[in-house]
């Protein structure tokens, strides 16, 4: 009944923050919410024991792709003064956001450790059971065309980000390899012959 309960909750508050990520207008507020909505995720990943996800989840997305998002978030603004200000304005949501992770954290942790004979996983597990095999069985087993064609799409979108990025601006250098391949000494270096002068 406490693990339904708290699922019940978690589950109120995941799509509470996803409905957030949706509805903010500033990046930065959305990208506390995306923060949110992952941590409680991995938290609800960790109900059913499927701890692997949820140390992924946690690690790739929190720990490096919203932290290279909030990197170019702030980099775009370059005015000092706004970002300073901007840094005191975020504290209250930054705030609440941490508040919440830290108290889903701290449920799951009294839940393992209350010894409850009610507070059982969502999913019961055999003893040798490991989620990685299981997930690898599934990736590159029944679902390597959907994986491998996931890949390809990845490396789409990269390539297409890079060209839509790519603008030529007028009066920007451009190394051209082939022109300094092909340059000659006598193109760049000109030997002048003068006489020998002495000062009166």
């Amino acid at each position: 009944m406490i693990t339904l309960l708290i699922f019940g909750v978690l589950a109120l508050v995941l799509v509470s923050a996803a409905l957030g990520v949706i509805v903010s207008r500033n990046p930065v507020y959305a990208a506390m919410w995306l923060v949110l909505s992952f941590v409680t995720s991995a938290v609800l990943w960790l109900l059913i024991e499927a701890e692997f996800l949820a140390i992924v989840l946690v690690l790739v997305y929190v720990g490096a792709v919203m932290v290279l998002f909030l990197f170019v978030v702030m980099m775009l603004d370059v005015d000092v003064a706004a970002t300073r200000e901007g840094f005191t304005r975020y504290a209250p949501a930054g705030t609440v956001v941490a508040a919440v992770i830290v108290a889903e954290l701290l449920s799951v942790l009294w839940l393992r450790g209350s010894g409850l004979p009610i507070a059982q996983p969502l999913a019961s597990q055999p003893a040798g059971h490991s989620n990685t095999r299981e997930i690898g069985l599934a990736l590159y087993g029944s679902h390597v065309f959907e994986f491998e064609l996931a890949a390809f799409l990845l490396l789409l979108a990269i390539v297409a980000a890079i060209m839509l990025t790519h603008r030529q601006r007028p009066g920007l250098k451009v190394q051209d390899i082939a022109a300094q391949v092909r340059v000659r000494r006598e193109d760049r270096v000109r030997i002048v012959k003068m006489d020998a002068e002495r000062d009166p």
